[in-house]
């Protein structure tokens, strides 16, 4: 194991990974202080060699580290591969290819939802993590032994929990399974934060279209700004304080200065300037160009008890076939399934449908029931005396 600092050894680590089946590769850095992560190191491992890439080391170009993660030809293998992948994006606006999330692949083989990495090192791997440097600053240098070891752990384990996974999963056949669920990390939009979208973070419960069109704008300003600045949305503004202006709409500088959780000074300074301009805009727009906010639709009703034999049967399911029921069904699927035949989730097609989505509305119409036998929970055909066991 090394540490590469140099470009010349990274082309040559990158030359002798290109020649493999597949890598494991994981990151560590840092964003408290930022909107965008910063890459502090990587790690990366084949079935021979495991190794730390130094980002930070001076005159590091990572040109063929990015160009290893494009390389169709090796299986690129992450555990919970969202914020590395977002890293990719952000840096090189490059997604991996092929994928596999040891994390999703868990959940497909029945380790549960959103299994950790420690959790899973110790049953497949039989291993334990060293826990005394996972809370680091991965920017300073020199990095210790101890950071480089704990860093490594996160590929070396990986390869045999890889490998493990990749064995049930052709065992079982769910394949495919996977393969839909690695469709939306591999598409780069998932990773792009659009600041026209930037309101949907807001908790908003309001139906004014007045408030609503000004918090809109202002979660754009927000958005724009953390992005520009590279600083986290909050320490532009905070979300209360956001929610407040658009509900008071301030028109001139001493009222914007009247809200809670802005300074003194905030209403004179450009931002402050800024924020004025944008609720004016707002507030001269005709109604009829406002957001028309779709009401909220009352539960229906008599929808709990339907709701509860869900839970029950999804959970049933997932037992009996061994896969984590977050991968199936969320909560507000089920409310939505339990409403509406025709909802829009992911339960009601594909093998989802197969494995839940069919039996789930045969309950909901009476067509299954369930029962006990011999301290298992079942599900019978209604009026058929054979036990149709999930």
């Amino acid at each position: 194991m090394s540490v590469i600092t140099s470009n010349d050894q990274l082309q040559a680590l990158c030359e002798r990974l290109a020649k493999s089946e597949y890598i494991t590769v994981d990151t560590e850095f840092l964003r408290t202080k930022t909107y965008y992560s910063k890459l502090c190191l990587i790690q990366v491992a084949n079935e021979e060699e495991y190794h730390a890439i130094d980002p930070l080391a001076p005159g590091m170009d990572l040109t063929p580290f990015y160009d290893l993660m494009q390389n169709e030809n090796i299986l690129k293998v992450f555990h919970a591969a969202r914020q590395d992948i977002e890293i990719f994006v952000n840096e090189k606006g490059i997604v991996p290819k092929p994928l596999f999330d040891s994390q999703v692949a868990a959940m497909v083989c029945g380790y549960g939802d959103s299994i950790g990495y420690e959790k899973l090192v110790m049953a497949l791997a039989s291993a334990t993590l060293d826990k005394s440097t996972r809370i680091t600053d991965w920017s300073r240098r020199p990095l210790t032994r101890r950071q480089i070891d704990y860093a490594i752990g996160d590929v070396t384990h990986l390869r045999t929990i890889y490998k493990k996974l990749e064995a049930q999963l052709q065992k079982s056949g769910r394949h495919s399974w996977l393969a839909g669920e690695m469709a939306d990390l591999t598409n780069p939009e998932t990773f792009i934060v659009r600041p026209e979208n930037a309101w949907k973070r807001l908790k908003i419960r309001s139906s004014n279209r007045l408030f609503n069109a000004i918090a809109r704008k202002l979660a754009e300003w927000r958005e724009q700004e953390a992005q520009s600045r590279n600083i986290p949305r909050n320490r532009v503004m905070r979300d209360e304080v956001l929610l407040e202006i658009s509900a008071v709409r301030p028109e001139h500088s001493n009222a914007l200065g009247s809200i809670r959780g802005l300074s003194p000074q905030f209403s004179q300074s450009r931002s402050g300037i800024k924020l004025l301009a944008l609720i004016k805009e707002v507030l001269e727009l005709p109604p009829e160009s406002l957001p028309v906010i779709a009401p909220r639709r009352p539960p229906a009703q008599n929808t709990d008890p339907v709701m509860e034999l869900l839970k029950v049967l999804l959970k049933m399911i997932c037992k009996y076939e061994n896969v984590a029921p977050k991968l199936i069904a969320s909560i507000d699927d089920l409310e939505q399934l339990a409403e509406r035949d025709d909802a829009d989730i992911p339960a009601l097609a594909g093998w989802r449908y197969d494995l839940f989505g069919k039996q789930a509305l045969a309950v909901k119409h009476g067509k299954m029931a369930f029962a006990i036998k011999d301290g298992e929970v079942i599900l019978l055909a209604v009026g058929d005396n054979n036990d149709k066991v999930t």
